[in-house]
C-alpha cells in the first residue's frame, strides 16, 4: 500500500488553516523535509489552501496522512473479552452497536487493545480503544484528498495525532515516564483533549470553545469584523490589555470544559493531571498559557511539537518559526506515522 514511501505529509486540514508538514525517513530517524500552512478563506475554499499549501511547501510526495475529527467520530474505552489481536476486530464488530450511536453498517470501524501496565482482570477482560467514523465522512474526506490531486495513505482523529506527536517527541528527547499529562490543542473552531499516562491515552473529548469564540468575543467588544480581530490577534498592540480581558473569558469557558474532563479522568483512574501542554494557534495569543494555568490551578505549557523531528536540514527556518511550532502538533502527529509503514 505504501510503496516502500520514504516521505509523507501529515495534513492538517482545520477550518481557520491548512497545516502540512513533510517528514522523511532515514532508518529509524524521521526529518523534517518541508513545512507550510495556507489560510482557508472560507468554507468552500478548502481545496485552495490545500493546494496552497503544498506549493508553498514544495513537497517531495503528494502522500498524505490527514484526520478526521467531529460529532462523526466515536471514540470509547470498553471492557471487552481478552481474546487474540487476530480475533478482536470481529469481536469489537459484535459487541459495536452497545457503544455507538449508529448502525454498525453506517461506520467504519478500528480498534486497538490498550496497554495500562495492568493485569488482565479475573474475567480475563482488557480495556480496548474502539474508534467508529461515519463511512460517509470517510468517503467525503478521501474523495476531498484525491481532487485535490493527493494520495490518502492513512485517516487518523486529530486527538490522537496529537498523542503521536507528543510520543514521538518523548522518546527522541528520551522523556520515559507515568506522569498523567493532558495534551490541550485550541484550534479555531474546537478544542481537543487527550490525556496520557506515559506514553498511553486513557481519555479523548473534542468540544467546540475554542478561538473562533475569542474572535467572535471580540469582534462584539471593539466594533471590528471578524477578519481585522483575526490581524488584532496576531499584532495587538495598544489593545492587548483589553483583548486580554476579552480572551480571559472565552478561556474560563474552555477551563471549565477541561476541568469537566479531567474530574471524569480522575474519578475513573484515581490519578490527577498533572501536567497540562498546549498547542494549537489559540495558545500563541501573549499570555494565554498563563491565564490558563490560572484558570485550571495547574501550569499549562506551551511544547514544541517539531522536537519529535530531526530538523537540522531546515534548522534556519524552525528558527524563525519560533513558538508558531504549536500550530504544528496535528499535523507533526499525522506524519510522524511514517515510523510505522
Amino acid at each position: 500500500m505504501f510503496g516502500g514511501s520514504k516521505s509523507i505529509v501529515g495534513l492538517d486540514i482545520g477550518s481557520h488553516s491548512v497545516k502540512a508538514v513533510e517528514v522523511s525517513r532515514s532508518g529509524s530517524t524521521l526529518a523534517l523535509t518541508g513545512f507550510s500552512q495556507a489560510r482557508v478563506a472560507s468554507p468552500d475554499r478548502v481545496m485552495d489552501a490545500v493546494a496552497e499549501a503544498f506549493s508553498a511547501g514544495g513537497f517531495k510526495t503528494k502522500r498524505v496522512v490527514t484526520a478526521v475529527s467531529g460529532r462523526s467520530v466515536i471514540v470509547r474505552y470498553v471492557p471487552m473479552m481478552n481474546v487474540p489481536d487476530e480475533e478482536l476486530r470481529r469481536a469489537v464488530t459484535y459487541e459495536a452497536d452497545k457503544y455507538i450511536p449508529f448502525e454498525v453498517d453506517e461506520v467504519i470501524l478500528d480498534c486497538q487493545k490498550v496497554d495500562d501496565g495492568a493485569a488482565p482482570s479475573p474475567g480475563g477482560q482488557v480495556k480496548v480503544l474502539l474508534v467508529a467514523v461515519k463511512r460517509s465522512v470517510i468517503d467525503e474526506h478521501v474523495t476531498m484528498i484525491q481532487r485535490a490531486g493527493l494520495t490518502p495513505v492513512v485517516i487518523d482523529c486529530d486527538y490522537f495525532a496529537l498523542g503521536n506527536a507528543y510520543d514521538a517527541r518523548a522518546l527522541r528527547v528520551g522523556q520515559e515516564d507515568n506522569t498523567v499529562r493532558a495534551l490541550l490543542d485550541i484550534g479555531a473552531a474546537k478544542t481537543s483533549i487527550n490525556i496520557l499516562r506515559g506514553r498511553t491515552s486513557h481519555f479523548t473529548r473534542d468540544f467546540y470553545v475554542a478561538g473562533n469564540d475569542v474572535t467572535e468575543t471580540l469582534a462584539k467588544r471593539f466594533g471590528e469584523s471578524p477578519e481585522d480581530v483575526e490581524h488584532m490577534k496576531e499584532d495587538p498592540g495598544q489593545a492587548l490589555e483589553s483583548m486580554k480581558e476579552a480572551f480571559s473569558s472565552v478561556l474560563e469557558d474552555i477551563g471549565s470544559e477541561v476541568r469537566l474532563s479531567f474530574d471524569y479522568y480522575e474519578n475513573q483512574f484515581d490519578q490527577q493531571v498533572q501536567e497540562v501542554c498546549l498547542s494549537g494557534g489559540s495558545v500563541l495569543f501573549p499570555e494565554a498559557d498563563k491565564m490558563l494555568s490560572e484558570v485550571l490551578g495547574l501550569e499549562a505549557k506551551i511544547w514544541d511539537p517539531l522536537e519529535a523531528l530531526d530538523t537540522s536540514d531546515l534548522s534556519e527556518q524552525v528558527s524563525q518559526l519560533g513558538a508558531n511550532g504549536a500550530k504544528l502538533a496535528v499535523a507533526v502527529g499525522l506524519a510522524s506515522r511514517l515510523a510505522g509503514m
